[in-house]
């Protein structure tokens, strides 16, 4: 299933003459005084770029905006009709906030305005977008911001809907960004790479979305190997046989209570020449389902459990787009995938796993189940070689409980969390390094095993720390790894807003090509 996609190119046309059916402009937030002709406090100012089109109205565009209730903030869409000023029939203002002293907006203020303004142009064939870009070294920065944004938020799930919805409008088909030099080959080279990590995105979104019947383990893992086929990456499929022979303990244990049996998807990518020799290793769960096993969910929000394959989906993704993009380091994705069900063959608490690395682990909770796949994993990509290894997954409720629905937990390697902290805050996709404690991998001490799943005595203390703890045994120490907690920003199940749409997220798509990048620029 593939939702229809908007699509994007550069123009330098004076935007107050282009053929389009709507065009965006960005408006600041300021606290000026009453002017004494309209009696309106001074609360917008147009943000750079739109000057022709302020020139059209006579100076009276502000004032006409605040009229109609603008402020100006973040992420806020006021439309109004022409009349003929300018070429396009509709203006759409979209709120910047208060303007930046001596700089253009941040980038991520650009990339949610941009997604806000295409997805209230709904409806609209073609758009145009004048927001301010900076002349200097942050342009590159400001432009891919922009072009993200509106490829994003232009996204919609195709759904299941067997009959027209007339108040359903469709997407913005296409987008134009108003730049100085549309022929600017650095500007085009942004673009690009715009377009195929928006895609990435929206592919994972797509994954995230689709109904848990029609995704499980098999299905699932046949749309990673086909779409990693077609992009040109060298595929491997463990099924359950291989998986069992293969000593994937943990994998099996998760998948064994379905009628649908586990995967493990490898995904490789090899750069021509070598590249620099570093190796980097991407890991994803992929619960397709989780109903918590044995140790069963409340029924009560189970529905969202079909987004608890949003790191295998995320990272399915990010290959296709290294794919595409070809940096100069090796990089290899893992994809376990389970649908974690009750029946009469489900693992149970008490259960004693061997895991691929040989560990063995006492099961005190099946509703643990990303772990025990994920450990299997990790301990495949340290087995394979690696010098990074970013894994992530919706592992633990406590990501939310103590970061929210935005921030996402990093636990790991020191440094390289640092680096992932830095990697999501350069895209917008905000993470927080979590420690690890030794109190906390104490309790989880087995009498009868090497490690228990969970630390009984803390219960669900500190449970995004024991998630952490526990996957730190499946990586050798010659390997600097980091686990990504996206339990809350990997699904939205509010309003849209920005350039987020309800449902899955596409977090942390973006976060891993920067790491990826920031690897092949810096080792």
């Amino acid at each position: 299933m593939t939702s229809p996609s908007t699509t994007l190119s550069l123009v330098d046309t004076d935007p107050a003459e282009l053929a389009v059916d709507a065009i965006v402009i960005g408006v600041h937030s300021t606290t000026g005084e009453q002017d004494a002709t309209s009696g309106l406090a001074g609360t917008l100012l147009l943000a750079s770029g739109a000057e022709s089109i302020a020139a059209a109205f006579d100076g009276k565009l502000t004032e006409t905006l605040a009229l109609l209730g603008a402020t100006g903030g973040p992420g806020e869409v006021i439309k109004l009709a022409t009349l003929g000023t300018v070429t396009a029939p509709v203006l759409a203002a979209v709120g910047l906030g208060p303007e930046p002293s001596g700089a253009a907006p941040a980038p991520e203020t650009l990339r949610r305005a941009a997604g806000a303004a295409v997805r209230a142009l709904a409806g609209s064939a073609r758009v145009a977008m004048t927001l301010p870009l900076p002349d200097d070294a942050d342009a590159a920065d400001a432009l891919r911001a922009v072009a993200e944004g509106a490829l994003l938020g232009g996204y919609r799930f195709a759904g299941y809907k067997t009959r027209p919805q007339p108040t359903r409008r469709e997407p913005v088909a296409e987008v134009l960004v108003a730049v100085p030099d549309a022929a600017d080959a650095a500007a085009q080279a942004e673009v690009v790479r715009a377009q195929t990590v928006a895609g990435a995105v929206r592919r994972t979104r797509d994954w995230v979305n689709i109904a848990p019947n029609e995704l499980r383990p098999p299905a699932f893992a046949d749309a990673v190997a086909e779409a990693g086929r077609a992009a040109g990456l060298d595929v491997e499929v463990l099924d359950e046989v291989a998986l069992r022979e293969g000593g994937y303990g943990g994998i099996i244990a998760v998948g064994q209570g379905s009628e649908a049996p586990p995967r493990l998807v490898k995904l490789t990518y090899t750069p021509d020449g070598g590249g620099t020799g570093k190796r980097v290793a991407l890991v994803g769960k992929g619960i397709t389902f989780d109903t918590g096993g044995i140790s069963i969910k409340p029924a009560q929000g189970m529905w969202e459990m079909k987004s608890d394959m949003a790191g295998a989906a995320a990272v399915a993704a990010t290959m296709l787009a290294v794919a595409e993009l070809k940096p100069s380091v090796a990089v290899t994705g893992y994809v376990p995938m389970a649908e974690n069900m009750p029946s009469g063959t489900s693992y149970r608490p008490g259960d004693v796993v061997t895991m691929f690395n040989g560990k063995k682990v006492e099961v005190l909770n099946t509703d643990a189940e990303g772990r025990m796949i994920l450990g299997d994993a990790m301990a495949r990509a340290c087995a394979d070689g690696c010098d990074y290894l970013f894994e992530t997954s919706t592992l633990t409720g406590g990501q939310v409980v103590s970061l929210g629905k935005r921030i996402s937990g990093v636990m790991g390697t020191a440094e390289l969390c640092e680096r992932v902290r830095g990697a999501g805050d350069a895209v917008g996709e905000p993470a927080w390094p979590m420690p690890l404690p030794d109190d906390v991998r104490k309790g989880m001490d087995s009498d009868v095993a090497d490690i228990s799943q969970v630390n009984a005595g803390m219960d669900r203390a500190g449970h995004m720390l024991q998630g952490g703890v526990f996957l730190r045994e499946f990586v050798t120490d010659d390997v600097a790894w980091a686990h990504i907690d996206i339990a809350g920003p990997s699904y939205h199940a509010g309003e849209a807003t920005g350039y987020w749409t309800k449902g899955g997220t596409g977090v942390p798509v973006r976060t891993l090509l920067h790491l990826i990048d920031d690897v092949a620029a810096n080792g």
